[in-house]
């Protein structure tokens, strides 16, 4: 997904035609709820805002397909009433979340609200609850849902159903809030800072996957679409045949690991993988470049991608940090919310040691890592991908199985530390990291691991061939685990940790 910029402002119909398949739509609407008096002031803005909008209501709801695959809309109007959500749009939302649930359907909004319809007061404000809690009904059932935050869309709906889908994407140049510029310049008697409530603002904050152009939304959802829906049990995959490694120092591996030519989570994901789909942030106003969090597939597999990206770390010269665990375990729960398997991928020189990193909840992070990922109930693998340092890298690691390269290590501390805590000097660092059994081979002996890819001799030598089987070695593992019961799984996770 790329930024986009250009923005049109379609309306409810011309969004419908835009991002559904052609000849696609059917409406849902039955004739709205009666909440105004007949002959009342009320009534006859209403009736004014349906002949300016060509709707009922600011909310259109119905089914179409999205790529071939059937899906449920949501659509706000701006033009009936600046899209404001009275009783009558939300029982609208809330039956065609209802119906979306009974069908097993998707589902596409694309809200656009100035916020709750001030006409009708608190009823209709509390009309957030019941919306939210037709999102969660639906989100239960492991479906998909897609928004699309439009020009503007601020208030109630940004803090209910506008931001609780799986991926969420801005139009260019929206204004998207909480506040109005114009209530907050009322009750502050100064305007509101320029710039913060903007689609591309956001997204720079992590609370946008994607800035995107409505031309743009179809193929976009297509993808996720196609990614999702597609069935978790494949065809099993043909493994990747065991080599005969060769008895290398860890101190040897540790310094391959380091390499800059290594290849690091986005290479494989560009040389092993299919239909990736980067997201972005934990959807909290949090982002980290050293955690990448994407949607993918490997041989045909569907599955939710976190990695630790070193390259990043390195370029930015910014450790992982308790943003980026938190980005992982957004990630967790995405797997967990479209029943997707989730690959973990290892490759970290070692968590932030900061004051920020302390005031951020760093070892909260890490133990709730673990914790998310130890229960998570959907199949995990874990990859060694390059350097494994410290709690970092061990939040990542619990999984059903764990496959190691064979230049991967995993270690309380970089050798060089451990080495100036035990001697007061680093120069002691490859006889620790003998010492201390951190590489792949070590690993597999002390069933840290399950199994080893081999490199020959250097993944950083040959990153196109050394990708390939990763992935290999990773699609084998995900088809093996979605054909294992649920229950005999989880109880083997917990065995294989229980006798670490």
């Amino acid at each position: 997904m790329t930024m986009a910029d250009s923005p049109t402002r379609p309306d409810s119909h011309e969004l419908i035609a835009a991002v559904l398949d052609d000849d696609s739509w059917v409406s849902w609407d039955e004739a709205p709820l009666q909440v105004a008096a007949p002959g009342s002031e009320y009534a006859a803005a209403l009736a004014k805002a349906a002949e300016r909008a060509g709707t009922d209501e600011a909310i259109v709801t119905g089914e179409g397909r999205i790529g071939g695959h059937r899906v449920a809309a949501i659509v706000g109007e701006f033009n009936f009433l600046a899209g404001s959500i009275g009783r009558a749009a939300a029982e609208r939302i809330v039956r065609a979340f209802e119906r979306a649930t009974e069908e097993g359907l998707p589902l596409f909004a694309a809200p656009t609200s100035g916020g709750t319809r001030m006409q009708e007061g608190t009823p209709a404000f509390v009309t957030m609850v019941k919306i939210t809690d037709a999102v969660g009904r639906f989100k239960a059932k492991r479906l998909p849902y897609i928004t699309y935050l439009r020009h503007p869309t601020t208030g109630g709906v940004f803090a209910s159903w506008g931001s609780l889908g799986h991926v969420t994407v801005g139009e260019p140049g929206a204004t998207i809030g909480f506040l109005g510029a114009r209530v907050y310049e009322a009750l502050y008697g100064q305007p509101f800072p320029e710039g913060v409530q903007t689609a591309e603002n956001l997204w720079t904050h992590g609370l946008l996957d994607a800035v995107l152009a409505t031309s743009e939304l179809r193929d976009m959802a297509t993808r996720f679409l196609s990614l999702v829906l597609a069935p978790v049990e494949q065809p099993p995959v043909a493994d990747v045949p065991l080599e005969e490694l060769a008895d290398i120092p860890a101190w040897e591996s540790i310094t391959r690991s380091r390499r800059t030519e290594r290849p690091g989570v986005r290479t494989l994901l560009r040389h092993g993988a299919q239909e990736v789909i980067p997201l972005f942030g934990t959807g909290a106003g949090e982002w980290d470049r050293s955690l990448f969090l994407a949607l993918a597939r490997f041989e045909g597999v569907p599955c939710v991608v976190l990695g630790q990206d070193r390259r990043a770390e390195a370029t930015a010269e910014k450790p992982l940090s308790p943003s980026g665990l938190r980005v992982a375990r957004r990630g967790m729960r995405l797997a967990h919310e479209l029943g997707l398997p989730l690959v973990s991928l290892i490759d970290t020189a070692g968590a932030a040691l900061s004051k920020d990193a302390e005031e951020g909840g760093m070892a909260g992070e890490i133990a709730r890592c673990l914790a998310d990922l130890i229960g998570l109930p959907e199949p995990t693998v874990c990859v060694l991908l390059g350097q494994g340092t410290g709690g970092g890298a061990l939040a990542l690691m619990p999984a059903d199985r764990v496959i190691c390269a064979q230049h991967s290590w995993l270690s309380p501390l970089p050798p060089e530390g451990a080495s100036a805590i035990l001697y007061r000097t680093p120069d002691r660092a490859p006889e620790l990291a003998a010492q201390q059994q951190v590489r792949s081979l070590d690993l597999l002996s002390n069933g840290i691991v399950d199994r080893i890819v081999a490199e020959h001799p250097d993944a950083a030598d040959e990153p196109v061939e050394f990708s390939h089987r990763m992935a290999q070695a990773i699609a084998h593992e995900l088809t093996a685990l979605t054909r294992m019961d649920q229950d005999d799984r989880l109880a083997a996770r917990h065995d294989r940790y229980r006798s670490l």
